[in-house]
Parts: structure tokens; C-alpha cells; sequence
């Protein structure tokens, strides 16, 4: 059921700081709020195959295969791995620069929605996260899965979208300076490089 329970849960889960987050962080620094509404985007619909593994049992699957965890998790860090390269390179597609450069929407979008996709911990976590607000009626339980994640990920888009304006915004303070954009694009990747870490440290 969707009640305000459910939402103030859904938003301090959304709130907190993430790949997603720093994702569209660095899209919204580095090419502004534009980019960074395609990267909340991407970011959101990668929550989708997670609520449908949780909707569907899925995820028990994922829990309980070590092997299968193992890969998605493996592809996951190598990917998170990749990002900070890409914060750290000059001129790659994360790293915050004083030349205004645009990329292909969907590129933004697509690379967003890897960052949720290889993470195999969130289908275990919307199968820790949605079934406590469910009514209990097995004849509507899909539904109400389906429901309570929909409007998971449209505060998640939302929320998002708050983080890339901010960024954005902050875009004029910090491109006057080839110092802070070589410590910020610097700690974009140790970021990436600790989240990369994190997940390779996670277990099924």
C-alpha cells in the first residue's frame, strides 16, 4: 500500500548518496542540467529489471545462485571501474572540463542505466524493501509491487533531477578554475574506484 510510511522510507532511501547520484552529479557539472536530466533518467529506468525480478521472485533466484550473483556483481565493480577512468581521462564522458561538450542523449541515458542494471544488490533490496507495505492479499501483491515501485522510481527521477539542477547550477563557480576541476574530476573517480570496491566486497 502506498501510504506516508512508505513514502518517507522511499525518499531518505532515494536521498542517500549513490553511483546514481554521483552519476548525475558529474553529468550535471560537466554538461549541464540538460545532460543531467538524461542521466537521472537512465539511472531511473535501471531500477526496472531490479522491480521486475523482485515482482516476478527473480530476485530470490539472484540471492540464492552465488555463481549468477557473481558475475552480475563482477560486470558491476568492472563497470563502476570503467567510470572512474572516464572521470580521470581527459576528455572522457565523466570528466568535468571548462570546454562545454555535448553528448548523445541516449549515451548519457544508456550508461545511467547500466550503473542499476549491473548491480545485483538492488533486486535483494526491493525484496527486503516493498513486501512490508504490501496489504497481505495474494490476489493483488503484483499489483500493489508494481504500484509501490513506480512511484519508487518517480522520486527517484525526481530526486535526481533536484541533484543534476544543483550541479548544474554550481557549474559557473567551479569551471574558472583548472585547479578545483582537476581535484574534482580527481575525486569523481576515487569515488567511483570505493564504490567499485564496495560492491566487490558484497555477498549474495
Amino acid at each position: 500500500m502506498i501510504t506516508l510510511q512508505f513514502l518517507i522510507t522511499a525518499i531518505v532511501v532515494v536521498l542517500a548518496p549513490g553511483t546514481g547520484v554521483l552519476y548525475t552529479l558529474a553529468l550535471g557539472l560537466g554538461q549541464g542540467s540538460r545532460a543531467a536530466v538524461w542521466a537521472a533518467l537512465g539511472c531511473t529506468f535501471g531500477i526496472l529489471p531490479h522491480l521486475m525480478a523482485a515482482t516476478l521472485g527473480l530476485a530470490a533466484l539472484l540471492h540464492s545462485s552465488a555463481l549468477l550473483f557473481q558475475i552480475v556483481k563482477t560486470l558491476g565493480v568492472l563497470y563502476l571501474l570503467y567510470l572512474a577512468w572516464q572521470a580521470l581521462r581527459s576528455g572522457g564522458a565523466l570528466a568535468v572540463s571548462s570546454q562545454t561538450r555535448s553528448q548523445s542523449p541516449w549515451r548519457i541515458a544508456q550508461r545511467g542505466a547500466l550503473i542499476n542494471i549491473l548491480n545485483p544488490k538492488l533486486s535483494v533490496f526491493f525484496l527486503a524493501l516493498l513486501p512490508p507495505f504490501l496489504s497481505g492479499n495474494p490476489e493483488t501483491a503484483t499489483l500493489e509491487m508494481a504500484s509501490l515501485g513506480g512511484v519508487f522510481m518517480a522520486l527517484t527521477f525526481g530526486v535526481f533531477v533536484l541533484y543534476g539542477f544543483f550541479a548544474a547550477q554550481a557549474r559557473q563557480f567551479v569551471l574558472g578554475s583548472e585547479t578545483v576541476l582537476k581535484w574534482l574530476n580527481r575525486g569523481f573517480a576515487s569515488i567511483f574506484a570505493a564504490l567499485a570496491a564496495r560492491l566487490a566486497v558484497e555477498r549474495a
